[in-house]
């Protein structure tokens, strides 16, 4: 019986070895890719949109889809981020200071930065004018009621939304001014948000005294995965010679340190850094951003190979245990500011951005070592 036992253990091992270097294989991610693009964009053009199209949600999903429709080989994803572009005429939400509001403008960057028609970038561009423009001077204590999320960046889920599409707008109109306020506002944020203990990210000032059920401080997942995703694409939108970009090194690595050392035996990140007992489940957008950032890391030589691949390819099989036989994406935490629960049916178009973010990243890594 014991050596039954052994050989199902040993026969065990080895085909869960097998499926992982399966699901990290060129073909296979890209197939991955495809098929929950194609799910995503079927049920946008089939269904009637849950959020506006302006909105952070699908400002989200946008980044992702641009991702991924550069390495696709495929005009179709090109073309439906294009159309939608067209449909807005290339404009933000109707809060034209709130950063969920103006997160599309990463993606309205970027197309540009491949068309070349103007068209596609002066509505960022007068945003972007107006930020500088604008006193930035008032507390960041939230007061939500008093409209304070409409002025600053004042909760951590903007810093994925407002400083890349401000760096995006740099690169793609050459004009340093914009990546310039872009790091202003996001050092003004920083010193406000992050703990330099943990090496963590408060949504917002109201959980600076709040605790978890275990005592610990409360560091909500999907924020954090917000940050440490902004600030990659923040980077990767950087001159060398940066006058503080050496900073956002820093805090980028010392995130990525510690975002690893949390993540769970099911290879996820669970809603609740600190106390991922109180939610008991994977959850896939705050997991998606951080593999996306830990994959950029090592591909951009940040994170070693060595330390962060085992990590990420732990989290990517976890990542594709999520989704469904169809494409969609399950156990994405619903809209919110604070840790909480999740089901396999719970979706969102974010968390699928997010995941088209970390698999774009996965296979340009996994395509350079294929290589050599």
């Amino acid at each position: 019986m014991r050596k039954i036992i052994s050989l199902f253990i040993i026969i065990s091992t080895f085909t869960i070895s097998a499926i992982a270097q399966e699901n990290n294989s060129t073909d296979n991610i890209l197939y991955t890719l495809k098929k929950v693009a194609d799910w995503q964009i079927n049920e946008l053009s089939t269904k009637k949109w849950k959020y506006p199209a302006t909105e952070w949600t699908n400002g989200a999903l946008y980044t992702g889809m641009m991702s991924w429709a550069k390495i696709s080989n495929n005009e179709k994803y090109l073309n439906f981020l294009k159309s939608i572009g067209d449909s807005l005429q290339w404009k933000g939400g109707p809060e034209p200071f709130f950063a969920d509001d103006y997160c599309v403008g990463q993606t309205w960057a970027e197309m540009f930065m491949i068309y070349k028609d103007s068209v596609m970038i002066k509505p960022m561009m007068q945003i972007g004018d107006s930020i500088i423009n604008r006193p930035h001077t008032e507390s960041l204590e939230w007061n939500f009621e008093g409209g304070l999320h409409n002025r600053e960046w004042a909760w951590c889920d903007a810093l994925y939304m407002g400083p890349p599409m401000l760096a995006y707008l740099s690169k793609a109109t050459g004009q340093k001014k914009y990546l310039d306020i872009a790091d202003s506002l996001w050092w003004r944020s920083t010193h406000f948000l992050y703990d330099t203990k943990e090496n963590l990210y408060y949504r917002d000032s109201r959980y600076f005294a709040k605790k978890e059920k275990n005592g610990q401080k409360v560091f909500w997942s999907r924020g954090n995965g917000w940050v440490i995703a902004g600030i990659a694409r923040i980077l990767q939108n950087m001159p060398s010679n940066y006058p503080t970009k050496k900073g956002y090194e820093r805090i980028f690595k010392q995130m990525a340190k510690r975002i690893a050392s949390l993540q769970q035996a099911d290879g996820t990140w669970h809603a609740s850094l600190l106390d991922p007992e109180s939610y008991p489940i994977k959850e896939a957008s705050g997991t998606a951003f951080f593999t996306f950032a830990l994959t950029w890391g090592i591909n951009n030589g940040y994170l070693k190979y060595g330390d962060y691949y085992p990590i990420v390819k732990k989290s990517w099989d976890a990542l594709i245990n999520c989704l469904h036989s169809n494409g969609k994406l399950g156990f994405v935490q619903v809209p919110g500011v604070s840790p909480d629960n999740v089901t396999f049916d719970d979706t969102e178009v974010y968390g699928v951005g997010a995941f088209l973010l970390a698999g774009t990243e996965l296979f340009k890594l996994a395509y350079a070592h294929e290589k050599n």
